[in-house]
Order: C-alpha cells, then structure tokens, then sequence
C-alpha cells in the first residue's frame, strides 16, 4: 500500500494457516511502545488475537521496550487491544467459534501516522498439507521460469 511503512510481515502465518480472507485494526499503542515500533523492534512470531467479552486483543505480539522511556516501559508481550468496528467484531467470533478458524496477524505497519495490524482469518494446515503446497510452489516456480526461457 502507497503510504504505509511496514514495520514486520509474519512469514510464517502463511506457511501454517491457509488464510481465507484478511481484515485491518488499529492497536491502542502508548507513547514508548510507539517509538519503539517506529524503530522495527516489533515481532510477531508466536503472536495470535482473541475476542473476549465483545473485544478484541492480540496476545503473544512482543513490542521492545523503548531505551530512553525509564520507567515507562511496560510488558514487552502484554495482551494490547485492536481496534474493530462492532460488526466485524461480531462477524469474526462467529467464524472463529463455528467453524474452527484462527485470528492470525499478518502485517504490522504504520498508515498516515496510525498503527495497524492486517489480520488474516485462517485454518490450520497439516504438515503433509505445508509440504504440498512447497512442492505446488516449486512447480509453479519452475513453469514460470522455462516460459520465460522460451520466450528469449
């Protein structure tokens, strides 16, 4: 997206979960976690979001404390509440309870000053199912490459 200063991409989220489609919520961020974002100092490995009580929360994301903020510096993996409109609040718990899917987060970056969080909505894959879609990729990739030789 033309703007948006992406601060990290969870590689992995699309390598274990076949996402099905994606959402975007701001996070309630403060003053030192912000400044330490800015920096990169952002990981979303093993990070997830809940909805509890009509809310929703990314749990596991670990933002490093800010050097120069002393005292101010809170948990580095706290539960940080995302910012969702009621409806789509409403429509990921149904997806989440019923049909067995996972609040992933995807992306992590900045727009017009606003941080925010690209949620995917995915199911688990099997390993024999990783290994498929490696190979699928592979194949793809090797198609791509002698259409393009043939072309020359």
């Amino acid at each position: 997206m033309e703007g948006d200063k992406v601060v990290v991409i969870n590689r992995k989220a699309r390598h274990d979960y076949e996402i099905s489609e994606t959402c975007e919520a701001g996070i309630v961020l403060t003053g030192p976690e912000v400044k330490s974002a800015r920096n990169g100092h952002v990981s979303l490995k093993e990070s997830y979001a809940r909805i509890v009580a009509n809310e929703a929360f990314i749990l596991g994301m670990h933002i490093a404390p800010y050097t120069q903020a002393g005292s101010e510096n809170l948990e580095p993996t706290r539960p940080r509440k995302l910012l969702l409109k009621r409806g789509e609040i409403r429509r990921l718990t149904g997806k989440t309870q019923e049909r067995g899917f996972t609040l992933v987060p995807l992306k992590f970056y900045f727009t017009r000053g606003l941080a925010k969080v690209l949620l995917g909505l995915g199911r688990g894959r099997a390993i024999h199912d990783k290994r498929n879609v490696i190979a699928e990729r592979d194949v793809r990739r090797d198609i791509d490459r002698a259409i393009k030789e043939s072309k020359r």
